[in-house]
């Protein structure tokens, strides 16, 4: 998983401080608001979906100058990318998982159905396991979308009216028609 070319890290990730929280509201502020957006540009690099405040990744661990980022902050950081809309803890108030929303979720829904059109999909029904790594989206943007985000952004569609999903007797069996 993650690109070929290399992850350019901001100013700020090979400053100390940064890596504890800090308690002036001002500057606490702007630290979260950096923390944001290095965590979006990083999962969106890598392609990552789901993020865990307590891995060893090197989102959370600079070893260069040997600081971690406290779980606590990590946490703290990803709950105001929730409030913004832009992440989703998957497993509620035990916050140990969180879905990083690094493209909006009605952007996600606009490519799918722009790939829907493209390839004529009208009246055509799909699994939604064929949506994320299907031959048909093979080397498209959809290639590996996270499932969470996919029947997500599909609830967009849904509610546009431009998609009916369907529940399956397993995740496996849910699928997607196209209208």
């Amino acid at each position: 998983m993650g690109s070929s070319s290399t992850f350019s890290w901001p100013y700020f990730y090979q400053y100390p401080p940064y890596f504890t929280r800090q308690p002036v509201k001002e500057t606490a502020d702007r630290q979260s608001g950096l923390w944001g957006s290095l965590i979006l540009a990083y999962c969106k690099h890598h392609k990552l979906y789901v993020l865990s405040p307590s891995e060893d990744i090197p989102l959370w661990v600079n070893k260069d100058i040997n600081r971690r980022l406290a779980p606590e902050a990590a946490v703290s950081f990803l709950d105001d990318l929730v409030a913004a809309g832009s992440a989703l803890w998957l497993d509620g108030g035990a916050k140990a998982r969180c879905l990083v929303l690094w493209r909006r979720l009605p952007d996600v829904a606009a490519a799918i159905a722009s790939w829907a059109a493209s390839y004529g999909m009208a009246d055509s029904v799909m699994l939604l396991d064929e949506l994320a790594a299907g031959p048909a989206v093979a080397g498209t943007e959809l290639e590996g979308l996270h499932r969470e985000v996919l029947l997500r952004a599909l609830q967009v569609l849904e509610a546009q009216g431009k998609v009916k999903l369907f529940k399956g007797a397993t995740p496996e069996e849910e699928g997607v028609k196209f209208l």
